[in-house]
């Protein structure tokens, strides 16, 4: 595999935890059920996207960066982080986000203010149109002199997904008997980490309905992290992304509802939450049983549960 730069931004190794009243919910055993804590891997709120700057951050930085550009949606934890990480290193950012300008700035908006964000926003794009904005906007200010590079949609590239193979690796360590692992699908890159380090059968992804594609993301991902073709089976559910991405739906407000109630675990709207209900309906199928080491990805999020309102709105319910 290629050698790739680095930079430290995180804190390793992540807790993994248990979870006991929560497993007995799902009428899993006690003991089966087990959190990996990377919604605390430091740096502006923590989040998985930390493992994937520590490589994308570190490549721009070996081309001589003084200006990062990311895009994302809206709410776009990575966005966050990426500007986070600029901050840390010294360098400007620029963020390249879906959709207007709100009249309140909330949640990871808010954040992306205070950690020194510049932000353009793009209208109703897509994911490949936002890119390629984004691109658009890296050649234009590179014409003028500017060092900037492009850091991609949700931090995922080939780089990236070695930040994964550390964190698959990691927990690896933490639980050698595991045989399941649950995590969220935005833009590929986590769960593609996973699949290199642990194995396809054991990772089980759940699409957050951030791309039009997310198998053909990871399996893209992973054919350039490989240098060739990736064709095995990959495990991914789609059944959680209810009416489109920025929408609370019933299983996913009962999987919030569940973990903080039985486990004092807070989850986000979009993606730990999606995350999670896919978990529950797994269990519920039978894919997963008692007895079976079930690990679950906690890749942060906390900051855009405050700028959802039908999430805040459950919450208010009580």
């Amino acid at each position: 595999m290629t050698r790739r730069p680095r930079i430290a931004l995180g804190s390793w190794p992540t807790p993994l935890e248990p979870a006991p009243r929560l497993s007995q919910a799902l009428g899993l055993r006690a003991d089966d059920l087990w959190i990996k804590r990377d919604d605390l891997t430091g740096l502006a709120g923590g989040g998985n996207k930390i493992r994937k700057l520590e490589y994308t951050g570190g490549q721009a930085l070996a081309e001589g960066a003084t200006l990062l550009v990311t895009v994302g949606a809206a709410q776009s934890n990575h966005a966050r982080l990426t500007a986070a990480a600029a901050a840390r290193l010294g360098v400007d950012v620029l963020l390249v986000l879906a959709g207007h300008a709100p009249q309140a700035y909330t949640g990871n908006i808010a954040l992306d203010g205070l950690l020194g964000a510049r932000i353009h926003w793009a209208g109703d794009v897509d994911d490949h149109a936002l890119e390629a904005l984004a691109q658009a906007e890296v050649d234009r200010l590179q014409h003028d002199g500017v060092r900037a590079v492009l850091i991609p949609f949700g931090g995922s590239n080939a780089a990236a997904v070695q930040g994964y193979v550390d964190g698959g690796e990691e927990l690896l360590h933490q639980a050698p008997d595991l045989a399941h692992v649950f995590t969220a699908i935005g833009s590929g890159g986590t769960m593609a980490g996973l699949v290199q380090a642990l194995g396809a059968e054991r990772v089980h992804g759940v699409d957050a309905g951030a791309v039009a594609d997310p198998e053909g993301r990871v399996r893209g991902l992973l054919s350039a992290y490989r240098e060739a073709a990736f064709e095995a089976p990959l495990r991914i559910r789609h059944d959680q992304v209810g009416a489109g991405y920025g929408h609370l739906t019933p299983a996913v407000a009962q999987a919030l509802q569940l973990a903080a109630r039985t486990a004092g675990i807070i989850l986000d709207p979009i993606y730990t939450g999606r995350a999670f209900a896919g978990l529950i309906a797994a269990v519920r199928e039978g894919q997963v049983r008692p007895g079976e080491r079930t690990v679950f990805l906690h890749s942060g999020g906390l900051p855009g549960l405050f700028g959802n309102p039908e999430a805040l709105a459950l919450s208010a319910h009580g």
